[in-house]
């Protein structure tokens, strides 16, 4: 099954990107040791992210085929579960629900199409997967940029060469320091080969993984808001994409113009509780029985 057999229960196929924080002082340090490097600050932001056991997280902006979006998610990362809310461009702004639980993919909705859920809240379909390295797949209901975990995404700036500090800002009322550099895909592959200890190079097997899934073209800028306890509290990633080939059951294949990411996530609430339930199965309906593959 392909992510074109979801466009056939959908009636189609919002906030803008977050800026870069409130300037609260342009002096530094921010309660860090001077001594600190802007590329060890953000070493050590993704040595505390490689430790989340959950998190609730915002995501704004603007992702090539679905247009602007709004995102409110959140996942465990052992055993790897996710739940988002989101509204954006291609649905008309109305607003979807997605889950992954237990390998599972579920989706609820207002831009469903009703007349295919027989009777049913949600679809459903087996073996998708979300937050992997390259195995990503929501049949769809996701943008690429999407199906990746926030977790991995934040720790890409350990790649780039040009990490520097911009100033001190305050973000969702919190005290931080921005950090920017921009990423490639080269420059991964070198931090992947010159890492240190096992979890260092899985970082960056994932983060190679995310970055070839998101179709990027060349280089990705990344901005990073890390607080006074070394820990992120939202990125951003800006870059062109290639085209690639789009389409529905009901259109030929057909290439689809590369257009601008330009994407903000922001981490609201770290290891804290989160639930994320199964919908019932009596008002699930399986896209595998529809016949769409």
């Amino acid at each position: 099954m392909t992510s074109a057999a979801f466009a056939v229960v959908l009636l189609t196929g919002g906030t803008a990107a977050c800026g870069e924080g409130t300037a609260s002082d342009p002096a530094f340090p921010s309660g860090r040791s001077p001594e600190v490097t802007p590329a060890q600050a953000v070493a050590k932001a993704a040595a505390d992210a490689e430790r989340i056991t959950s998190l609730h997280y915002r995501v704004t902006g603007t992702v090539p085929q679905w247009g602007r979006l709004r995102a409110d998610a959140s996942m465990h990362t052992a055993p790897l579960t996710m739940g988002m809310k989101l509204s954006a461009g291609r649905y008309g702004g109305e607003q979807m629900e997605v889950r992954f639980v237990d390998g599972a993919l579920y989706v609820h909705g207002d831009a469903l199409r009703t007349e295919m859920l027989k009777g049913a809240s949600w679809f459903t379909a087996e073996q998708a997967a979300w937050g992997d390295s390259f195995d990503n797949n929501s049949y769809g209901a996701l943008p690429r940029q999407l199906e990746g975990s926030p977790v991995v995404q934040s720790t890409m700036l350990t790649a780039a060469k040009d990490v520097r500090r911009i100033r001190t800002e305050t973000v969702d009322g919190v005290r931080t320091t921005h950090y920017k550099g921009t990423v490639t895909s080269d420059g991964i592959r070198a931090a992947r080969d010159a890492a240190v200890g096992k979890a260092a190079r899985e970082r960056q097997i994932n983060s190679l993984g995310q970055f070839s899934t998101m179709r990027l073209k060349g280089t990705l800028t990344v901005d990073l808001w890390i607080g006074d306890d070394n820990r992120t509290k939202q990125f951003r990633m800006r870059s062109d994409t290639y085209a690639s080939r789009g389409g529905t059951a009901d259109q030929p294949l057909q290439l689809v113009d590369g257009r601008p990411l330009d994407m903000t996530v922001t981490f609201l609430e770290v290891d804290t509780p989160v639930t994320v339930e199964t919908p019932p199965p009596d008002d699930t309906t399986d896209l595998a029985e529809l016949g769409l593959d």
